[in-house]
């Protein structure tokens, strides 16, 4: 069992003892952390509070609320919702911060709690810092008993979150509705589970939802890559859906199936986006240093310019904000749009995807072919302990100065058709080796040659 505390919140699984798990002191503790450093800014001051369905989470945000209220801090709880909802609502709200219950892509054994400020974005490495701080020791003052705060509740943040992105002039309802598509949705009996059929019947799309029912019992591994899709791609194959849709519990990674059945692949739901929406005008995009340079290229092909952040969606945010990006995200399936806000979001990502397959007539997997081609490896090599890995990796980067080099997270070599990105682990003595080339064999290739390398200089 584990407790991982980090500046950008805390998550861990339920159940055992205090301090190593995350159990309810803990989760008293972190909160009034935030709420702490909340107040060490304006006393006066309004929290969002949302959750995904797995099974902890009314413990936790009863526990949440309640530690809030305590501090003197007024809450709005929208219950059962999305991570993208939640954002939007801090600032519909005009709110001084939000949390979110959700341990993402993790089982349902655990669960956490992610941080916003008050423009409903991830809180800041320095900002975080001090949240831990507060947490773990810092002075802490709760309100009298005529101080305490007010807890509201919002009713219609889903409903008012998907009408939000009908207005958006990219987002086509009327003809997406024309072309009577059908999909098939795996939801993983979350969030997702309300808010994809809320989304798809104000677009006229029939769909199957395969887990409707938001019990946080998971059916499988929640996090939405082939190995655990296996009921979707079979309810795919025979042609009767336009697409699957795949979300994780929270609501905010997307991957979709063509009509064959074949993964359209987490890496290039941001490169069909992007193919829609830099048709339309040409742009800035970004992503981080790990995801497909299939974005790159198509950005390039449309006479519209790309960089990249270090890995994170903080990183991936100021980039965005750093250079007026259209359009950013990861390749784990994770779509901003600064026209909606500054987050992940799925059901954004939804909406414009099937316009653009309404637009070309095309099926999808007629445009993942479109597309440049690339497949990615995933390795890491294990580094005695005490060893100096910056100095490993500063070692590298001099070796390839004359290539396309980047060091603002580990480093990252980059050439016309592949790329290598090393990053160390801040947790295990390991550097972590991505990899992406034209073919399979060619990325795995790619890193077993770094592999060998940094083994070498690590001599």
């Amino acid at each position: 069992m584990t407790l991982i505390k980090s500046i950008s919140g805390i998550r861990g699984t339920i159940g055992g003892s205090i301090g190593e798990n995350l159990t309810p002191v803990d989760a008293v503790k972190f909160a009034a952390g935030y709420g702490a450093w909340l107040k060490s800014k304006n006393d006066k001051c309004t929290v969002v509070i949302g959750r995904d369905a797995r099974p902890s989470g009314l413990m936790i945000e009863n526990l949440v609320i309640s530690t809030l209220q305590g501090l003197g801090i007024n809450v709005i709880n929208t219950g059962l919702s999305t991570t993208p909802t939640v954002e939007m609502l801090v600032t519909r709200y005009k709110a001084e911060g939000g949390i979110i219950l959700t341990a993402s892509h993790n089982p349902k054994q655990w669960n956490a709690l992610k941080l916003l400020n008050e423009k409903g974005e991830f809180v800041s490495g320095q900002d975080g810092t001090t949240i831990l701080e507060l947490a773990e020791g810092g002075t802490i003052q709760f309100a009298d008993v005529d101080d305490l705060g007010t807890l509201t509740t919002c009713e219609d943040g889903l409903a008012w979150h998907i009408e939000e992105i009908l207005k958006l002039p990219t987002v086509d309802a009327e003809l997406i509705a024309s072309k009577e598509f059908s999909v098939v949705i795996d939801a993983v009996h979350s969030s997702g589970s309300i808010a994809i059929p809320m989304l798809l019947d104000k677009l006229g799309v029939t769909y199957n939802n395969l887990y409707p029912e938001p019990t946080g019992q998971f059916p499988h591994n929640p996090e939405p890559l082939e190995k655990h899709l296996s009921a979707i791609i079979e309810a795919s194959k025979n042609g009767d859906y336009d697409m699957g849709i795949v979300v994780d519990p929270d609501v905010d990674r997307l991957a979709f199936i063509d009509e064959n059945g074949k993964m359209f692949g987490e890496e290039y739901t941001l490169v069909l986006v992007a193919d829609y929406l830099l048709g339309l005008q040409s742009g800035h995009v970004v992503s981080n240093m790990s995801s497909s340079k299939a974005l790159r290229d198509l950005a390039e092909s449309k006479g519209s310019s790309y960089s990249s952040s270090a890995v994170g969606e903080v990183n991936v945010v100021d980039e965005m904000k750093a250079t007026n990006s259209v359009l950013g995200g990861e390749g784990n399936g994770g779509i901003i749009l600064p026209e909606l806000h500054y987050g992940r979001d799925a059901l954004v990502g939804i909406a414009l995807g099937l316009t653009h397959l309404a637009k070309t007539g095309k099926t999808m997997s007629a445009l993942k072919a479109s597309y440049p081609q690339y497949f990615m490896g995933k390795q890491k090599i294990e580094l005695t302990q005490g060893l100096d890995v910056d100095v490993l990796l500063a070692s590298i980067a001099s070796a390839y100065q004359n290539d396309e080099l980047s060091t603002i997270d580990g480093v990252k070599i980059t050439w016309s058709d592949r790329w290598v990105h090393m990053r160390k682990s801040n947790t295990e003595p390991i550097i972590r080796i991505y990899t992406e080339a034209p073919s399979s064999k060619e990325a795995m290739e790619l890193g077993e040659r770094f592999i060998k390398e940094l083994q070498a200089l690590a001599k």
